[in-house]
């Protein structure tokens, strides 16, 4: 499997390119989100990007936007401290996690190993697995999500598995931390933030979809659920 990392710092980029052949894994590299892009449409086999947010021609969060368009390729991106608005915007186009710089090369590995086991997990299921529940029918076999009027939801990794947990357990509440270890299946640490950015573009997407059908509920101070009665 192919990673590719995008970053302008070559220094970075060399360091990072180290630790993913350390795994296993094949990096690629690029140092601008127009390049970026062209490589992924030009490797089908990248399983991941590690993308840096700020650089030129094209910055990290344009990038994202444009892989979600048709893509569901797990997205961890590189955010500066002083990017934090810049770090929820990629969150909210559809990455799937983050690291602070500077970061530890341990960490970023840990996470990239978080999001691959997650996202080959989503491919392995032995048998189709389907949940309706509202107006939507859920199938956990092709993560695909659809209305009662077979309109086809678009969901990121991420976003299906948090859908798919609060719909397999229909009016239980779970909290940010909850979430954070059942989908990330990671330690929780710090997620609350993390976690309901992408339950708020989760909510969204599925709002829109199913005309204002508010599918996914806050429990304020709690967490979230859908209810069903």
């Amino acid at each position: 499997m192919k990673i590719l990392i995008v970053d302008d710092d070559y220094e970075i980029a060399e360091l990072l390119e180290i630790y993913v052949k350390n795994e296993g894994y094949e990096p690629i590299s690029a140092d601008n989100g127009k390049d970026a892009l062209k490589k992924l449409r030009t490797n089908p086999d990248v399983g991941l990007v590690i993308l840096d947010i700020m650089m030129p021609e094209m910055d990290g969060t344009e990038v994202v936007k444009e892989i979600r368009k048709d893509n569901p390729i797990p997205i961890l991106l590189l955010s500066a401290k002083s990017g934090a608005m810049d770090k929820i915007q990629g969150l909210i186009q559809g990455a799937d996690d983050y690291v602070t710089k500077p970061f530890n090369p341990l960490e970023v590995m840990a996470r990239v190993r978080a999001l691959l086991r997650r996202s080959q997990n989503g491919m392995q299921q032995e048998a189709p697995e389907i949940l309706d529940i509202g107006p939507l029918t859920i199938n956990k076999d092709s993560h695909e999500v659809k209305t009662a009027d077979g309109v086809e939801v678009n969901l990121t990794a991420l976003e299906f598995g948090i859908l798919y947990l609060l719909a397999s357990h229909p009016n239980r509440v779970f909290s940010a931390d909850d979430i954070f270890e059942r989908v990330w299946q990671q330690e929780s640490v710090v997620s609350a933030k993390t976690v309901m950015v992408h339950v708020s573009h989760l909510r969204d997407k599925l709002e829109e979809a199913t005309g204002g059908n508010q599918v996914v509920q806050t429990v304020w101070g709690v967490g979230y659920k859908i209810e069903v009665l």
